[in-house]
């Protein structure tokens, strides 16, 4: 996980989020509910709930505002640059791409995992979930600066 970037989404759901008081069902914007005096507040984004922590707001901002990446898709793009479109077998022609995944699955599971691992080491892609979802790096840092 980029820490840096993390840090700034934390930021931004701060911004994008109220602290509330579960207890009073109130929004507390001073950091602290004028009804109960407590200061262990939720956060609570209109329309969505309240919950502790910021992790979830962070999930729902990068849910809302981006597309996650298709690994797949994007493994088979860069496939198809890198190779021919198709290869011939014997007398027949066929697509690279459908053959590589229809002819050794596990390699190309392999092909696509070394993929992913390579585009995360370079920073390309992003995972605030262990991985669950990747974000390019470049729509995160967008998503980032265009907000006030």
């Amino acid at each position: 996980m980029n820490t840096e970037i993390y840090q700034k989404l934390t930021e931004l759901a701060f911004k994008k989020s109220k602290p509330f008081c579960y207890h009073c069902y109130e929004v507390a914007l001073t950091g602290v509910c004028k009804t109960c005096g407590s200061d262990d507040l939720m956060r609570l984004v209109d329309g969505v709930g309240c919950e502790y922590g910021t992790d979830w707001v962070v999930k729902h901002i990068l849910e809302t505002e981006l597309k996650a990446v298709d690994l797949e898709e994007s493994f088979e793009q860069t496939v198809r640059e890198c190779f021919p479109e198709t290869t011939t077998v014997g007398w027949r022609e066929f697509d690279t791409v459908t053959l590589l995944k229809e002819q050794d699955p596990v390699s190309w599971c392999c092909a696509l995992s070394d993929y992913e691992s390579q585009e995360a080491d370079e920073g390309n892609i992003v995972s605030f979930d262990r991985g669950t979802n990747y974000y390019w790096a470049r729509d995160v840092e967008e998503l980032i600066e265009r907000e006030p």
